[in-house]
């Protein structure tokens, strides 16, 4: 099986590096490049700062666990995303972004591509995992606004991220499409 994440910030970090134990092969996209800032909410650690996010992840995997990982620090755009997901058994969507969300979707719609987003509110209240078939992304406040700077919202993105990561466990290993809202207080499944 073949898993690809596509954006390893908060979200997309924290549950890939659960999903380390899976029998599969674990692909990481983003273009994006590690901040010092980032050290506070994603799954990156110092030596990391400069460097491309899915490379600086891949590496991170094979030095602390043993495993390896596919990297491409490239942004996903309608001309690269057949090419870059087209051999994927599994998408999972941690974009921060709508019109990313909406790109990855119509793709996986298209290509008859499984595809489970996690998404966090921007006020770091609640967050989702849901199934395409399921899954509306909101709009932006503003384009590009950081839902997960600062740290301030770290115990909700691990336990984001952990829910994202059992619901992937849970497709790869038995099929099931799980979805879930998830709040400090509680993961709540939402469709079996």
């Amino acid at each position: 099986m073949r898993i690809l994440f596509c954006g390893v910030g908060a979200i997309g970090s924290t549950a890939a590096v659960l999903c380390r134990n899976l029998e599969a092969t674990l692909v990481f996209i983003d273009f994006d490049r590690v901040e010092s800032k980032n050290l506070l909410a994603q799954a990156f650690v110092k030596p990391s700062v400069g460097k491309n996010k899915a490379e600086a992840l891949k590496l991170q995997l094979l030095n602390l666990h043993g495993v390896k990982a596919e990297a491409f620090g490239v942004r996903v755009t309608r001309d690269n995303v057949a090419a870059l997901c087209g051999n994927a058994d599994l998408l999972v969507d941690c974009f921060d972004n709508q019109a990313s969300r909406l790109l990855l979707s119509d793709f996986a719609r298209t290509a008859g591509k499984p595809l489970v987003h996690g998404a966090l509110a921007a006020d770091g209240t609640f967050g989702l995992v849901r199934w395409d078939e399921r899954f509306v992304p909101d709009a932006e406040d503003t384009a590009g606004q950081a839902t997960c700077e600062g740290g301030a919202h770290l115990p909700l993105i691990g336990q984001l991220g952990a829910t994202l990561a059992r619901v992937v466990q849970d497709f790869v290993k038995h099929g099931t499409r799980r979805d879930a809202m998830v709040s400090l207080v509680a993961v709540t499944p939402t469709a079996a």
